[in-house]
């Protein structure tokens, strides 16, 4: 056999197929997405293969991350893809069958809708990566990174609503839903509709906090009498991460109606004060001495406030307040404990006469004789 009669051959396996196809309506849609699913599957096998071999021999983070937020996604997507395909170049088998048509315009719609939105998440992490938000010192930057995961968001909203829409307008019965999403007009009545709900007010202050910045992320807050630093700002909630590594959940209309206190909101640097009640005899000026040489030699302290002064004289006792400085409210927290500790060893070892007693006074009477 000649390479002549060979192409011959195989030029007649296509028109051989589609009058199989034409002959056998009803199966066909069926081995169609058969086949697409197993072309789909093959292609998902061959890349994830090639980029795990990629990531063994170097570490190529965009990879990573596509493999970490679109791969599920990507494996729907390849053969809702080829289904679609498919159907559209054999469109005549389907004139009698036309499931599996329609099903691949819902499939390939759903797919395409979840992979936009993971390649959102990608792109948001591909942007805010070079950022270190874990710094105090960083607000800027923190405000950069806030803004970009309420702007990705929002899109991802715009994103489903569009998908959505478009797989009512594969409907006969929901193209007119389907175009009222997508038009202004429709929009606006959806939006005025559902205003006086809880959630679009959440979306409302997520929007005024996102770009006014009472919060951002790693802000240390104090919220209901706990401290903590946020760690995820929704559109509908805050999570704040507390000290003990408790989850804090707070619809986002708190931050707008209720006070709170943000310890870096202009500058993470903060005051901490340690107050000892101590007896009257305390060498104050030995104390101070002591206080000043704790914080140089620890790197907690930012070099700027350390101050020892008697506060308050009580019946009792005197209060002495030690006030230092530190970059954020962690280290200033580090460095009261530890000037506490060190303060009450060296009051107990060399002065314990100072430490805080209660004093009785007897006096003698006389008794008549």
């Amino acid at each position: 056999m000649n390479w002549t009669d060979f192409w011959d051959n195989f030029s007649q396996i296509g028109p051989e197929i589609d009058r199989w196809l034409r002959h056998n309506r009803k199966l066909s849609g069926w081995l169609l997405l058969a086949v697409a699913i197993g072309l789909g599957l093959l292609v998902n096998l061959i890349t994830t293969q090639i980029v795990r071999i990629v990531l063994r021999r170097r570490h190529v983070e965009v990879l990573g991350l596509l493999r970490q937020y679109i791969r599920n996604a990507f494996y729907l997507f390849v053969p809702a893809l080829f289904f679609l395909i498919i159907t559209n170049v054999q469109e005549r088998a389907f004139q009698r069958f036309p499931y599996a048509s329609k099903a691949a315009e819902v499939i390939f719609v759903i797919a395409t809708t979840w992979l936009v939105v993971q390649l959102l998440k990608v792109g948001e992490r591909i942007i805010i990566r070079q950022y270190d938000t874990a710094s105090d010192v960083n607000l800027h930057l923190r405000k950069f990174v806030t803004q970009i995961v309420f702007v990705r968001q929002i899109v991802t909203i715009v994103v489903i609503t569009v998908g959505f829409s478009i797989l009512l307008l594969s409907f006969n019965g929901g193209r007119k839903i389907g175009l009222s999403f997508l038009t202004s007009a429709g929009i606006a009545s959806v939006v005025i509709g559902f205003a006086a709900q809880r959630t679009i007010a959440n979306l409302l202050a997520g929007i005024q906090i996102a770009f006014t910045q009472q919060i951002r992320v790693d802000d240390a807050v104090v919220v209901e009498n706990e401290w903590g630093r946020i760690e995820e700002i929704n559109l509908t909630n805050v999570v704040v991460r507390v000290w003990d590594r408790r989850r804090l959940i707070l619809p986002i209309t708190y931050f707008i109606e209720k006070p709170f206190q943000n310890w870096t909101r202009s500058q993470a640097s903060v005051l901490g004060s340690v107050l000892l009640y101590l007896d009257y005899t305390v060498p104050v000026e030995r104390v101070r001495e002591k206080a000043t040489a704790l914080v140089d030699n620890n790197p907690l302290w930012d070099k700027e406030v350390c101050a020892v002064q008697v506060t308050d004289i009580q019946p009792t006792c005197v209060v002495v307040r030690i006030l230092t400085s530190a970059r954020n409210s962690g280290e200033s927290f580090d460095l009261r404990c530890f000037i506490r500790e060190n303060i009450l060893a060296f009051l107990r070892d060399e002065y314990p006469e100072s430490l805080p007693k209660t004093r009785f006074q007897l006096s003698e009477t006389n008794q008549p004789a």
